[in-house]
């Protein structure tokens, strides 16, 4: 191979080495700023700990309740809803209050598993599984399961839910 040729091929091969690198480096950037790396729920054990505690806790206190005091888990929830979330809440309230009184029904929730699909700045989504404890007046108690999807969102240094959605 004369001179020529050789600094060609050296050119050539530098030229190719440099467009790798590039490719290699803006691949290694799109991974860092990509949406998955934006999500603190893959990252952030700790934050992430956080909100499926508070959440979880949130969701015990307010899918609990008894015919005796309707008005406790009301007040909870206007501590741990807000948006979306306590409009749907209160809804669902109303319309079980006769029917709790009635059949003189107590129910338990207990957050069996919960995990953290998304964490982002001052949101969060959850998948959160429920077992349900329900005992009426004279009847045997049952066990029901819960599926929900839950918003929150991180104010005033606490996680409030925003939304619920029962799968």
């Amino acid at each position: 191979m004369g001179g020529r040729a050789r600094l060609r091929a050296l050119t050539a091969a530098a030229v190719l080495l440099a467009l790798l690198g590039a490719g290699l480096l803006a691949g290694a950037r799109y991974q860092r700023s990509g949406a998955d790396t934006g999500n603190r729920a893959l990252t952030d054990r700790a934050a992430t700990d956080r909100v499926t505690r508070e959440v979880g806790d949130a969701l015990a206190r307010i899918l609990s309740y008894s015919a005796a005091d309707t008005d406790a888990t009301r007040a909870a929830a206007a501590g741990w809803l807000t948006g979306p979330a306590g409009d749907q809440y209160r809804g669902l309230l109303d319309r079980l209050r006769g029917w709790v009184g009635d059949q003189q029904l107590t129910l338990t929730s207990k957050v069996v598993s919960a995990g953290v699909i998304r964490l982002s700045g001052d949101r969060a989504e959850l998948l959160v599984l429920l077992d349900q404890h329900a005992t009426r007046a004279g009847g045997p108690p049952t066990v029901t399961a819960a599926q929900l999807r839950v918003t929150a969102r991180l104010d005033g240094g606490r996680w409030l839910i925003t939304d619920l959605e029962s799968l």
